[in-house]
């Protein structure tokens, strides 16, 4: 297996070729032992337009590769990121606080991303339609969009810029990228380096960390076509702001308030396994985690001891230590935010069953009963290890709790009448639905989005990132010459 020196990443940037970022660079510090990392070499403005253009000007080139020679790069990266992985993986745990078991996981996914876009290059590019003159072909065709900006966070920071950087190069267009300062490195150097070994033309994919003011750089500028933006629903909003002023497309993933209904007929026990891994997996910061766990009065008592039996099991510390099973939020003012929103809860009535405190970045597992829709815990995307119960006495009570949010990205609905359950989950707003599952799955070939404050409706996955990263052109041909 090949080794990758983190110390080659270290400070730089990358724009068609390793050197210092404009910005100045920032320490990247590990949530877990509060070591150092490494250095994370920040893009300003400047960077941002050099980049833009440079894109501009590879992507032309980019479009006209053929087929074959596009979905060979894509599969040389998983290749370069198969041979990189247990390095990888370290990074991750180190930089973002994953344990070594979603570390794997999120590789494995990132791989999937690469591999899914390969075969993109071969599915329909376009339509014949008729046209009024019968010696006149009409063609619809994709063309790429050009330059895509992509704005990625820190949760899942490798997995999340691929799903948007592999389909748009499979597909012909040049890529910013722009990932988290505290996850540079699995967001961002790792890109650079897979991309660099699967012989990617120069030029054509740019890594430029930096925070709001470089996402707003490459949002407004005057060579991106398009943005592609995963994160919190009120840096969302403002992309979208911008973005819309500009004409633009922009496709939204944000946040999530996710609904686990659970009826009176549930199988209870995989029902509370599932509810718990819904929100604790992560240490719940996952868009898709499981946010509000809706249940029916006839087993709320029993499913709230099982979800506090689930919690105590838990082992909290650092993601490296042997035998940890819940690892530290990304810093503690992440913790400290959490702990608002439960003490506010707790303070409008609901219990603590378990946990509600922190020690830094390290936050319990805690479980909330008697929570209300007035509570904050109801109403926020909490994104900690934090498992609110609300309970309900009638299906249409259930459908109204479920569906009183903003939010609209994932559900998940435990019964075993399947047929009730598909006629309820016809009537939730919500991009993603599980029966008898957990809140969170993804892959590389699914519809992956959501709806409201979760997102405009745009849809990663599959066949689905062709709406996303390309445009349609008409083209009439004569077919025959006078």
């Amino acid at each position: 297996m090949a080794r990758w020196d983190l110390s080659e990443a270290d400070g730089h940037i990358y724009s068609g070729g390793w050197r210092t970022g404009g910005g100045g660079t920032q320490p990247v510090v590990s949530p877990g032992d509060g070591g150092k990392v490494g250095l994370a070499g920040l893009a300003d403005q400047h960077d941002v337009e050099r980049a833009g253009a440079r894109a501009a000007q590879a992507q032309a080139e980019w479009s006209r590769a053929s087929y074959r020679e596009r979905a060979d790069v894509l599969t040389r990266a998983a290749d370069a990121l198969r041979d990189i992985r247990a390095d990888v993986e370290d990074v991750l745990v180190r930089e973002s606080g994953s344990l070594p078991a979603k570390a794997k996981h999120e590789v494995d996914k990132a791989i999937d991303e690469l591999i899914a876009a390969a075969g993109l290059v071969t599915m329909s590019q376009g339509d014949l339609l008729p046209v009024e003159d019968p010696t006149t072909l009409g063609i619809a065709r994709r063309v790429p969009v050009g330059v895509l900006g992509v704005i990625a966070p820190w949760n899942a920071p490798l997995m999340l810029a691929i799903r948007s950087v592999a389909p748009a190069l499979a597909l012909g267009n040049a890529v910013l990228v722009k990932p988290d300062v505290k996850t540079a490195f699995s967001g961002g150097a790792v890109l650079a380096h897979i991309f660099e070994q699967a012989g990617l033309p120069d030029g054509v994919l740019h890594v430029l960390p930096g925070g709001a003011a470089t996402g707003e750089a490459v949002v407004r500028s005057p060579h991106t076509n398009a943005i592609s933006f995963t994160g919190s629903t009120a840096a969302g909003r403002r992309v979208g702001e911008i973005a819309g002023g500009l004409l633009k497309r922009v496709v939204l993933e944000l946040g999530g308030n996710n609904a686990f209904i659970v009826f009176a007929d549930a199988d209870l026990e995989r029902a509370a396994a599932a509810g718990a891994g819904g929100t604790f997996r992560h240490q719940g910061q996952i868009c898709m985690a499981t946010g509000r766990h809706l249940v029916h009065d006839s087993i709320a008592d029993e499913y709230v001891e099982r979800l506090k039996s689930a919690a105590e099991k838990l082992r909290l510390g650092d993601p490296k230590a042997l035998g940890t099973t819940l690892g530290p939020l990304i810093t503690t003012a992440q913790a400290e935010r959490v702990h608002d929103i439960v003490e506010a809860s707790v303070s409008g009535g609901a219990r603590v069953v378990h946990g509600a405190a922190h020690d830094g970045a390290f936050y319990q597992p805690t479980v909330l009963d008697g929570v209300t829709v007035d509570n904050a815990a109801f109403r926020s995307e909490i994104f900690g290890p934090v498992a609110p119960v609300t309970r309900f006495s009638t299906e249409e009570e259930a459908l109204e709790l479920a569906n009183a949010t903003e939010y609209g990205l994932s559900a998940a609905i435990h019964s075993r009448d399947v047929a009730r359950a598909l006629g309820f989950a016809s009537r939730l707003r919500a991009g993603m639905v599980a029966l008898n599952g957990q809140t969170i799955y993804d892959a590389a070939h699914i519809p992956m989005g959501g709806l409201g404050a979760s997102g405009n409706g745009g849809r990663h996955g599959g066949h689905w990132n062709l709406d996303e990263f390309t445009y349609w052109q008409w083209v009439t041909v004569p077919t025959i010459q006078h």
